[in-house]
């Protein structure tokens, strides 16, 4: 005796064919009305010929792999997204047009393909019965295939992409160091190039953070997109990475920029926790003023690293561009030098520093105990003393190398321990 069941299976599936087959035999229609409503519900996918075209294919070959699945009974595991639809999806994140646009084009094809299916089921002469099973058969595979090609295309689209943004910001970092080279160019082409306005004023920054670990570049530039939002500029801000956890940047500025963009760089970065470490060059215009203000953030940057001091520092801080220039190509010989000029006044201790940063600003104001005692809130005879106490910690007199002893003083200031000397059991 047969199986009704079997029967019943073999009826449905017999019915859903011959849908299909109807449906198959107007693919160009069902077609044209399928890509007709998602190319209405999501522009981002036909902005061009090239797209227009392949969302044509696109929706064709979906059409005809689902329809060639039922008249085959082909499992939903073992179907392939169609060749077409991959590039498609490329194509899509080659563009920047989001992952959800083409998941939603594909839900967009899945209603309406649900509902031309429903429409020739309703047209055909089922029994009543066999058509809610003709429907529940159909539909559960469309909604499987469906599922199953929203997942290969996706993840196409990510590798895509991610494949994509690499070799472009290799490109463009690539460029960016053709410009700091200083070599000739042609600097509205080299523009376009890298998509950043070089014939305006520019503040160039070093970001980073001292420790590895999680995504930092992609935080980094997150910090430099909110700086950006919170200046007044001429443009979108360029970010290159330069090793893992540390990235160049350029932000484009008014002509009339000048020192309150750096007073607002450095308020945004010292404002929360969590940002990276910043040096910041000097707003400057041109191609010149790209390579210029970069070079300087370098050099803050370099002192920053060995003196671990400052989260934030800025070329224009008072000394700290000749501190750079003078201690960045060898700290340990800049410590060694400060430590002959200084001699016990270069040791790391509180009162050494105290000591220091007096006979600093007695220097600075012409030898005047007056005006340093104003500036550092002490009496006159307090000022005397602790000039006194300096110079007979170094252990000579500063009239013969007073230029000497100013430059070691200010190395100490902006590099702190990387050039003090280490303390020795005698000291406090």
């Amino acid at each position: 005796m047969a199986d009704p069941g079997a029967t019943d299976d073999t009826a449905i599936a017999a019915a859903a064919i011959e849908i299909s087959q109807r449906l198959f035999d107007h693919l160009d229609e069902t077609t044209q009305v399928i890509e007709n409503l998602v190319a209405k519900e999501s522009p981002d996918l036909t902005g061009d010929s090239s797209l227009l075209q392949l969302l044509h294919e696109t929706v064709a070959a979906n059409v005809d792999a689902y329809f060639s699945a039922i008249r085959h009974n082909i499992p939903v595991a073992d179907i392939a997204a169609p060749v077409v639809a991959l590039e498609h999806a490329r194509r899509l994140a080659q563009r920047g047009i989001p992952v959800n646009a083409l998941v939603r084009a594909y839900r967009l094809g899945h209603s309406v393909a649900l509902q031309l299916v429903l429409q020739e089921i309703r047209s055909a002469d089922l029994d009543p019965d066999l058509r809610l099973d003709v429907l529940s058969e159909m539909s559960t595979l469309m909604f499987g295939y469906i599922d199953e090609m929203s997942q290969q295309v996706s993840s196409v689209y990510q590798a895509e992409r991610e494949r994509w943004l690499e070799s472009r910001n290799a490109v463009r970092a690539l460029r960016v160091r053709e410009i700091l080279s200083g070599d000739d160019l042609d600097v509205d082409a080299m523009t376009t190039a890298i998509r950043y306005p070089l014939r305006r004023t520019h503040v160039a920054l070093v970001v980073w953070y001292p420790e590895s670990g999680g995504d930092r570049l992609a935080a980094a530039e997150g910090f430099i997109k909110k700086l950006a939002e919170l200046l007044v500029v001429q443009g979108a801000p360029l970010f290159v990475p330069a090793d893992s956890t540390t990235g160049w940047a350029w932000i484009p500025l008014a002509s009339t920029a000048g020192a309150e963009a750096v007073t607002q760089i450095r308020a945004c970065a010292q404002s929360a926790s969590g940002e990276p470490w910043v040096a910041i060059g000097n707003p400057l215009p041109g191609v010149e003023g790209f390579r210029r203000s970069h070079q300087q953030a370098l050099a803050v940057h370099t002192l920053s690293v060995a003196s671990a001091t400052a989260r934030v520092s800025a070329a224009a801080d008072p000394g700290l561009s000749a501190a750079a220039l003078l201690g960045g190509g060898d700290v340990a010989a800049a410590r060694a030098w400060v430590g002959e000029v200084l001699g016990p006044l270069a040791r790391a201790t509180e009162a050494d520093e105290r000591l220091r940063d007096t006979l600093r600003v007695f220097l600075r104001t012409g030898s005047s105990f007056k005006a340093a005692g104003e500036q550092l809130h002490l009496h006159v005879n307090t000022m005397k003393y602790r000039v006194q106490r300096a110079i007979e910690r170094r252990g000579r007199p500063i009239a013969e190398d007073r230029l000497d002893v100013e430059i070691a003083l200010l190395l100490c200031q902006w590099y702190g321990a990387a050039v003090l000397s280490p303390l020795s059991s005698g000291d406090e």
